[in-house]
């Protein structure tokens, strides 16, 4: 974070304005545009990926367009819902007036143009924190990202998501350079806009709001501005939360509930959640397979116990317990309020001996796993990318993406702890508060963290910014 007297006056700029930038090399620009879209078509074409969620929100999308209500089919039925919010649903409803329904080739091709967005966007925000050389290769990783081209051919909110974040986080590095020079209020609306938009996307996007708000205060304590920058916060959160409110009066209407976002468990108010499994699982899960061996299983589908790995047994006792409840739960694949209980006995008692294990060490693990484990969820190849024996294939493929989002990771550290990234600080609150929440989800999946990615995109592209053309682009801290 900077003095306020460390900015430079309107006229003067951290590197050529984007227009100028885009002109001197437009050849790159578009070769590298060319590469985001012939990498996602082609991810398009042969990963396309469609099922789970995807289904939820198309249902849901469905029941909105043709018989206008907001619910889920059950048995046949419309059942109104609340366990997703609106933002996909109504993109899927906007797509589908359009090309048809359920016309999710569509769904993706748009998604591929949002995309292309985000790299644009990227850019931009480089070349505000960093300059011209670390904008054109922020454009080049985001452009060549498979992590992110992997979710452009799946109908899920990550590729809208990873966009509204990094368009928020874009807007609020303009308004804050601004900030005594003119003209900052109308970016505080863009980023209060990108904010609403992650709001309504996710249950998590507030965490970026949040994050917003710790840095405009410690900005208005440490640096000053505090009119400009309470008005700026205040604009940014009444219109981050506004698609809140009616989406809070209609679940309290049609469900008689209130419920400003989705439910932790994503189930409906007449529906029973099983926290006590879920309590269970937060003791021993630390990695993405045992979401797939175990979590997604339940309820619904029968458990293969050898699939549960010793960690989740602190003797032999808690074992044959743990086995005895799987034993009950596989005869119908339902779980109790009665078993239910039983779960979080089990869960109670691994506390009690391993608190710190519990509080502290899963939680670090599984946002570790999530950060640095090979995205390979929702690509046809074996998730167990280690057992080199059963598929070699399967298993370089898994060790090419691991050390491909290792090495961009590690470079995004080194471009953080240069210090030459001007409003860092910003990037990095969200990236530790996104971190930490999701330290608290028991299901450990990848793809949670790619909304951080254009910051860390920022990051790493600064560590090859020319040292003499940041010299003169103004003080970074």
């Amino acid at each position: 974070m900077e003095k306020a007297k460390d900015q430079p006056p309107r006229t003067l700029c951290y590197s050529a304005p984007v227009r100028e930038l885009l002109r001197k090399n437009a050849r790159f620009f578009l070769f590298f545009t060319a590469i985001a879209f012939l990498l996602r078509l082609f991810f398009i074409w042969k990963f396309r990926f469609v099922a789970g969620d995807s289904f939820v929100y198309g249902d849901i999308a469905r029941n909105w367009m043709q018989h206008g209500s907001y619910a889920v089919t059950e048995d046949g039925a419309r059942v109104p819902t609340l366990i997703r919010l609106p933002g996909y649903p109504l993109f899927l409803v906007a797509v589908w007036s359009i090309a048809g329904i359920e016309h999710y080739t569509a769904v993706m091709l748009v998604q591929m143009f949002v995309e292309a967005g985000t790299c644009f966007v990227v850019a931009e925000m480089a070349r505000e924190t960093a300059g011209q050389r670390a904008a054109k290769i922020a454009f080049a990783l985001c452009a060549c990202c498979i992590f992110l081209a992997n979710y452009v051919a799946t109908p899920l909110t990550e590729t809208l998501a990873t966009f509204s974040a990094a368009l928020a986080l874009m807007a609020a590095v303009k308004g804050l350079k601004r900030l005594r020079t003119g003209g900052w209020l109308r970016w505080w609306l863009l980023c209060g806009l990108a904010t609403a938009a992650g709001v309504v996307l996710r249950p998590d996007g507030g965490i970026l709001l949040a994050a917003l708000g710790v840095y405009l205060f410690l900005w208005m304590i440490l640096v000053g501005d505090g009119k400009r920058i309470l008005a700026a916060g205040m604009v940014v959160a009444a219109i981050g939360l506004a698609p809140l409110v009616p989406w809070t009066l209609r679940n309290q209407r049609a469900l008689h509930v209130f419920q400003p976002l989705a439910p932790r468990f994503a189930n409906n108010p007449n529906e029973y959640a099983p926290v006590g499994f879920y309590k269970w699982a937060r003791t021993w899960i630390v990695e993405y397979m045992s979401v797939e061996d175990v979590y997604w299983h339940v309820p619904g589908e029968e458990v293969d116990v050898r699939a549960i790995p010793p960690r989740a047994f602190d003797s032999a006792a808690q074992r044959q317990w743990t086995y005895a409840l799987f034993r009950l739960y596989n005869q119908n694949q339902k779980l109790t309020p009665e078993l239910d209980a039983q779960f979080r006995a089990l869960a109670e008692e691994r506390i009690r001996e391993h608190p710190l294990r519990y509080y502290v060490e899963l939680p670090a693990l599984r946002v570790l796993d999530m950060w640095l484990r090979p995205r390979t969820e929702a690509l046809p190849i074996n998730s167990r990318w280690w057992e080199f024996r059963d598929d070699p294939r399967s298993s370089a493929i898994g060790l090419a993406l691991g050390a491909a989002n290792l090495a961009l990771i590690v470079l995004a550290i080194l471009g953080a702890v240069r210090g030459n990234v001007r409003f860092a600080g910003l990037m990095l609150v969200w990236l530790v508060l996104r971190s930490a929440f999701l330290s608290t989800l028991e299901n450990p999946e990848p793809r949670y963290v790619l909304e951080c990615y254009p910051a860390i995109f920022v990051f790493a592209a600064a560590v090859f910014q020319n040292e003499e053309e940041t010299s003169t682009q103004g003080t970074r801290r």
